[in-house]
């Protein structure tokens, strides 16, 4: 069954969203880049400041994420306390890697030229691509990754779905501080 390229109407995301979710960028299992070629920031599961994560299903969700990068970072945009970029995240437990604990992964499409652990980063959580799954093995589930994060730009670049400070018309005021 063909997915679809696009998630939701024109005019925006609808309820339950959008999500929002915020904490300090950590280590995750070091499988993104090296293995994957998929560089993710992962965020830590805690329902305490996210309720609603564990009502949500484990799946690929796509957005807006911005860092509260240093003055010394490449993508530091000067004037600016965050960075704003779109991106696309796994909730789950990644069934291809048998985790057993619940994370976080957000690859943000952006090329960065420096790692950004420690730092601030707040998400803003517009749709649902697909819930996860199975892989047969490596090849399959990183062509899904790559359609997954194409799912998540063309999905972002309509004026409904961008920030206002974007060209768009929705309210991302949360994602700058």
């Amino acid at each position: 069954m063909a997915r679809p390229l696009i998630i939701g109407p024109d005019t925006g995301p609808s309820a339950p969203y959008p999500y929002r979710m915020a904490g300090t960028v950590i280590s995750g299992f070091g499988r993104g880049s090296k293995e994957l070629g998929i560089p993710t920031a992962n965020l830590p599961v805690d329902s305490a400041q996210t309720p609603w994560i564990d009502d949500i299903p484990s799946g690929v969700y796509f957005g807006w994420a911005s860092l509260a990068l240093d003055k010394t970072h490449p993508q530091f945009v000067a004037g600016r306390e965050y960075a704003v970029f779109p991106m696309v995240m796994s909730i789950g437990y990644n069934p291809f890697y048998k985790n057993t604990v619940r994370s976080a992964e957000v690859h943000v499409l952006s090329n960065f030229e420096a790692d950004f652990y420690g730092v601030e980063m707040r998400l803003l959580i517009l749709g649902f691509i697909r819930e996860e799954k199975d892989y047969e093995g490596l090849e399959a589930l990183i062509k899904d990754i790559e359609f997954d994060c194409e799912v998540a730009k063309k999905s972002l670049e309509r004026k409904g779905w961008k920030p206002r400070g974007l060209g768009g018309s929705l309210d991302g005021g949360w994602l700058l501080g």
